[in-house]
């Protein structure tokens, strides 16, 4: 699949569910209103719809939320998408997750064909990780972490850099994966989502900041690795692992995107700030032949945006898209 731009489109990121069992302060509203059942792809349906995207030239595909693990029978749907992974039609299966269930299903995912994953989580203080989670137990998380890693998963930890929250904090964090041998990236906050009396603005701080301040403490050289998503990778000298860093507002990774979203709903997404979209749960619905879907998703293609129009400050609205991050699987 080739978009206007003559970009490759070759990933594809699928929200299997919009519910997750935390409420992180920059991705959701503390009291969300979650979709009706019937709105939402069963897992049947997501099956049909990823395999249609392998076949039309889809090499990586990563299941994401809200939260994918909550999502009950989730483990049928991997199981049934690594079939793609044997017959050599997709080269990697993987999910992002918060953490919570990981311990659960570390041992099915491997076995399912998935070999690496990642793992949100925002900092390493107790307190403060229940503050931005609103509930959540990290202790229990770095517990499936550490499950999911013994069970042969490679771990990337992802953190959403929050300006007065985890600031101070992020060179420990690095130092922290490199004792435990997970990757690393830092991701600024991005303007979706009413999240209620927050404020994102007061969230934002920039990655060249970050940079400046992790480059005191150690020794980052650029490097050229890619993972297919939108990171920038560095090599922490002193740990030997990657950090990479993403920054849809300081410097913004659209001109080599490769990547498309689905809902749980079979929205399609060709850029996670624009609202222009493509319904597929139609034509998937309409049809037991995947004629009429195939056909949406390259009309979709055709319509990918340049780029999006990310922006946060004082004279511009709070939120870019009003729709919830977790709505879309980040």
């Amino acid at each position: 699949m080739i978009d206007p731009f003559g970009r490759t489109i070759d990933y594809l990121r699928v929200s299997v569910t919009d519910r997750c069992d935390l409420r992180c302060v920059y991705c959701m509203a503390e009291d969300m209103t979650f979709l009706p059942k019937a709105d939402v792809l069963s897992l049947e349906e997501l099956d049909r719809l990823c395999s249609a995207f392998v076949r039309q030239g889809v090499r990586k595909l990563r299941l994401t939320g809200g939260e994918p693990l909550v999502r009950r029978n989730i483990m049928s749907l991997f199981r049934s998408l690594g079939r793609h992974i044997t017959a050599g039609d997709l080269d990697e299966l993987t999910l992002t997750t918060n953490g919570t269930q990981l311990g659960k299903y570390a041992e099915e995912l491997y076995a399912a064909g998935v070999r690496r994953v990642n793992v949100s989580l925002d900092t390493l203080d107790p307190a403060k990780f229940t503050a931005i989670t609103r509930w959540g137990n990290l202790d229990k998380v770095i517990e499936n972490i550490a499950i999911a890693r013994a069970a042969g998963l490679e771990i990337k930890i992802n953190a959403v850099a929050l300006k007065g929250v985890n600031e101070h904090e992020l060179g420990d964090m690095v130092a922290w994966c490199g004792e435990n041998d997970y990757d690393m990236t830092i991701i600024e906050v991005m303007p979706m989502g009413d999240i209620g009396n927050e404020d994102r603005v007061d969230q934002y701080l920039p990655l060249s900041m970050v940079r400046q301040q992790l480059g005191q403490r150690f020794t980052l050289t650029d490097s050229d690795h890619k993972t297919g998503g939108p990171a920038r990778y560095v090599r922490i000298e002193e740990t030997g692992r990657r950090l990479g860093f993403i920054t849809p507002l300081t410097h913004n990774f659209c001109e080599s995107c490769n990547r498309v979203r689905v809902t749980c709903t079979g929205t399609l997404y060709m850029c996670l700030g624009q609202e222009d979209a493509a319904d597929l749960r139609a034509p998937l619905r309409a049809s037991e032949s995947d004629e009429p879907l195939n056909a949406a998703i390259l009309e979709a293609i055709g319509r990918k945006p340049k780029g999006h129009d990310f922006i946060i400050d004082r004279r511009h609205s709070n939120v870019a898209v009003p729709r919830h991050m977790s709505v879309t699987g980040g």
